[in-house]
């Protein structure tokens, strides 16, 4: 593809986008249909522009403030943040621990689904079908444990190969957990004043583009555009938002985790945190999304439940939000639609129209998730995977926030031993490291912040 083609697709993107936000579906078709693939570059760019200067519909029924000062002032949780100390807080290393491995464990769950016809549609049959489709072939249907590797199944296939079943022995590097890594080395080198430029500085020096995707990979990108200046915090609008339709998508929300253990039983704290680190990429819903389960993880290890800490994060998040809604009614869904097939057709009904790895629906899922599983950890990460979209960031969310609030003594060990206590992060000095390990050092950034 040359670069027109490559300018009018991520047009085609934005204009989705657009109109996500809230503008007049006619006034941004009427602009993508004034252009093609074959059209210049300048043709294409001014496209873009037209599309950024639409108006949101006065009736839009939302409010989706991205400045800091705007977004926490419709955030009822900033006006009387909870929290507690973590030195308060009851086998605070077992928490940290449980969040690591319930982490890692989803994460490894859900792998080898992060595929294309379990993520979308493919043709008529939703992701969740798909999913039933190949495990059933397996002979794995009701799934109880990882996921098996299996031949000829047309194109219900799996990935990861070393996340199946019966040949993991570690938790083998991905996305959702390069990113808990970085929080965590930020948290210990800048503790709890880094910035965005910070994260930014991160990414360059440690994080090869090739290991971003969607949103981060677009906004590193821009990031080239300014890093010399350092000027960085300076050009958010422009790296978070320059040729960037991405902005929205669940990115940031699985940058979640290393925030989150770091304020541990702060989840104001914890929000905050996301926010510095999701403005470098996302705007909106795409922020959101990493500050509610970052306030929600980070309650969750003080908390009576994860559907408990869950209602908490939406504290920190606009109550007048897509996500908020969304979230909220998908925690009802859950608790009210016992039989898994017809949540999960439920849940792809009402959220079946977003990409599969935009924020919302995957938000949706989660929370479906956490409401439905209660405290069976093997419920939680099952239900999360296996409702497609994005499967291995779904399961690595769930069974962190699950994780947290029962700590690793509730896990069970057949989701646990198979990892044997490694975790492989393709980042310098965590690869290999010890799960554990990472656990005990998050405790360690964790009093270190409360001590001031």
């Amino acid at each position: 593809m040359d670069r027109r083609g490559y300018l009018y697709g991520l047009l085609k993107c934005e204009a989705r986008q657009r109109i996500e936000e809230g503008c007049h579906r006619e006034d941004i078709q009427s602009i993508l249909d004034r252009v093609s693939e074959t059209s210049g570059e300048e043709e294409l760019l001014e496209a873009f522009a037209q599309m950024a200067a639409a108006q949101v519909d006065p009736g839009f029924p939302f409010h989706e403030p991205t400045a800091w000062e705007d977004l926490t002032a419709v955030s009822p949780g900033f006006a009387a943040p909870s929290g507690t100390d973590p030195q308060g807080i009851r086998d605070l290393e077992d928490r940290l621990k449980g969040a690591w491995f319930g982490r890692c464990a989803g994460c490894a769950l859900g792998k080898p689904l992060e595929r294309p016809p379990y993520m979308n549609w493919h043709g008529d049959v939703p992701g969740w079908q798909g999913v039933r489709i190949y495990l059933k072939a397996a002979g794995t249907w009701p799934l109880d444990w990882y996921v098996p590797q299996i031949d000829d199944v047309g194109d219900y296939d799996v990935g990861c190969p070393a996340s199946t079943r019966g040949k993991i022995a570690f938790m083998e590097t991905d996305d959702d957990i390069r990113y808990t890594v970085l929080g965590l080395t930020i948290l210990e080198r800048q503790g709890a004043l880094f910035t965005t430029a910070d994260v930014a500085r991160a990414w360059w020096n440690t994080l090869p583009i090739g290991q971003t995707f969607t949103a981060e990979r677009q906004a590193y990108r821009n990031l080239t555009d300014v890093m010399d200046s350092g000027e960085i915090e300076a050009n958010l609008d422009y790296i978070r938002g320059h040729l960037n339709p991405f902005r929205e998508w669940i990115g940031a929300q699985i940058r979640a985790d290393g925030w989150a253990y770091g304020a541990a039983g702060r989840p104001a704290l914890a929000a905050e945190f996301a926010y510095r680190d999701a403005a470098l990429s996302h705007v909106k819903n795409g922020i959101y999304g990493e500050m509610l389960f970052a306030a929600a993880i980070a309650a969750a290890f003080d908390a009576a439940s994860p559907l408990e800490a869950l209602r908490e994060g939406l504290r920190y998040i606009p109550s007048r939000s897509r996500l908020a809604r969304d979230v909220a009614e998908a925690i009802e869904m859950g608790l009210s639609i016992p039989d898994l097939d017809e949540l999960h057709d439920a849940l792809w009904k009402k959220w079946g129209h977003y990409d599969g790895v935009h924020t919302n629906n995957n938000a949706a899922l989660v929370a479906a998730a956490i409401a439905w599983g209660g405290d069976d950890f093997e419920k939680t990460v099952v239900c999360a995977v296996t409702g497609g979209w994005d499967t291995d960031c779904n399961g690595a969310t769930a069974g962190s926030l699950w994780g947290a609030a029962y700590g690793y003594r509730a896990l069970p060990e057949k989701w646990t031993a198979p990892l044997n206590d490694t975790l492989y992060a393709a980042i310098p000095g965590f690869h290999p490291i010890a799960i554990s390990e990472c656990a005990r050092r998050s405790a360690a950034v964790a009093l270190k912040i409360a001590e001031g």
